[in-house]
């Protein structure tokens, strides 16, 4: 028989889409909250007195004073670039030639490739984040790695073999019969399997050649069930540079739309510098973006219109973009988005950033059904934070007038050591009672 166990704490209840709706009707905090998790999956959710009096027995972990929340989920990030993250300052392109590329030829090896998918995986649970959704590299033992990493872990994940054949070094080039045969089988190894989902990966427009970008388009539509990664209009240069190697293209959008890259399973990095034809098809499409804000600002790209995107209907995921993104903490992150969204004239609520590292990313992965949100029938995925693991979270904590207040303070303040525990399926990975 399965043991029970009970988390009590302030506990964080979504109930609708805090952009589109008032914060306080779409998002709140159950301060005498508990959350039951039976198996792999959350069992009950209300106060903790009832919870603690129908089930004696169960194991109890007791996190009065902290919150209880979905575990983080990262809808953009390469894991091949962790051992380089934080490298100095260049544009994009510049940055992906003398850091990325160099870095990601190393993963031919697949002791490397193991390595470093271990250590990534073990460093975002360490930050609370318990689905994550990656590019991995031209090799397909990349995408072995992290898919098996993963499967170890227990971690639900979502990857894919990275799609280049021009304007990259030799190394790490395919071509577009390769790209679409590595894919298919890959597909077939690894997506269903347990947690695990399959994303066709062409990294951008300027690294594939029409062919190839139409080759991913025919095994897209022959797999609707997966999911498509790709990057959108982060940099004006970059923009530039697409104008230049498709002529004929309406804007940036249009090189992957004319190619069958464009749908609701659609996952858009970024996607700063949209004209209005670009948003009007996302949102006809019911294509998700996801918003980069340590990246964006990290590499000099430019402010993402967050709330703006919402009101269209858009859904929206956040991701720490590890590693153009400078950090491998979705609290770090709601942080830059929060200070990206005050240089654009809108201050986020702490509502709505914790939305958008949970439920929000869910539902840009399709997965809001299954996680991103405190709910019985949920696989038991959850973070509990500290709201006083520091000394100056702990003095601002004490001043807080109310629990958004403290929250806000671990939001802008917070890092690993504001992770009090971790529960991936059920399973607990980390913290102490």
């Amino acid at each position: 028989m399965t043991q029970k166990q009970i988390l009590v704490g302030a506990t964080l209840i979504s109930t609708g889409n805090p952009f589109t709706a008032p914060w306080q009707e779409a998002v709140h905090i159950n301060t005498q909250g508990a959350v039951l998790i039976d198996g792999p999956v959350i069992a009950q959710v209300g106060n903790a007195d009832k919870i603690l009096a129908d089930h004696p027995d169960a194991t109890l972990h007791d996190h009065r004073g902290r919150l209880i929340c979905p575990g983080f989920v990262d809808a953009h990030v390469h894991f091949p670039q962790t051992a380089m993250i934080a490298s100095w300052g260049k544009r994009l392109i510049d940055w992906l030639n003398t850091y990325t590329f160099p870095e990601e030829m190393r993963f031919g090896d697949p002791e490397y490739a193991a390595q470093i998918a271990g250590r990534y995986l073990d460093l975002t649970l360490a930050h609370g984040t318990t689905t994550v959704c990656s590019f991995a590299t031209i090799h397909p033992q990349s995408v072995d790695a992290i898919f098996t990493a993963a499967q170890h872990r227990g971690q639900r994940i979502v990857a894919g073999k990275t799609c280049m054949d021009r304007n990259a070094p030799e190394g790490l080039r395919d071509t577009a019969q390769s790209a679409y045969d590595d894919s298919k089988a890959l597909i077939g190894r690894w997506h269903g399997q347990g947690r695990a989902e399959y994303a066709i990966t062409p990294r951008f427009s300027p690294t594939s050649t029409p062919d190839q970008l139409n080759a991913l388009g025919a095994l897209w539509a022959e797999h609707p069930e997966c999911l498509m990664q790709t990057h959108l209009s982060e940099q004006l240069d970059e923009i530039d540079w697409v104008r230049g190697l498709f002529p004929q293209a309406r804007d940036y959008l249009d090189t992957y739309e004319a190619h069958g890259l464009l749908g609701a399973r659609g996952l858009y990095g970024h996607a700063i510098h949209l004209e209005p034809r670009e948003t009007d098809r996302l949102a006809e499409t019911g294509a998700a973006l996801v918003h980069c804000p340590t990246s964006n600002s990290f590499i000099g790209s430019g402010l993402m219109d967050v709330s703006g995107l919402a009101q269209r209907g858009i859904a929206l995921g956040l991701a720490t973009d590890t590693g153009g993104g400078s950090s491998f903490s979705m609290l770090r992150t709601m942080a830059a988005a929060y200070e990206i969204g005050q240089l654009r004239g809108t201050a986020l609520h702490a509502a709505q950033l914790l939305w958008l590292a949970t439920a929000g990313s869910a539902r840009a992965l399709h997965m809001g059904d299954k996680i991103g949100t405190l709910s019985k029938g949920y696989e038991a995925d959850i973070c509990v934070l500290d709201l006083s693991s520091t000394p100056a979270i702990a003095q601002r904590s004490a001043e807080a007038s109310d629990i958004w207040e403290a929250v806000f303070a671990t939001i802008m303040m917070g890092d690993d050591r504001a992770i009090a525990d971790v529960f991936v399926g059920g399973q607990r990975r980390g913290g102490l009672d």
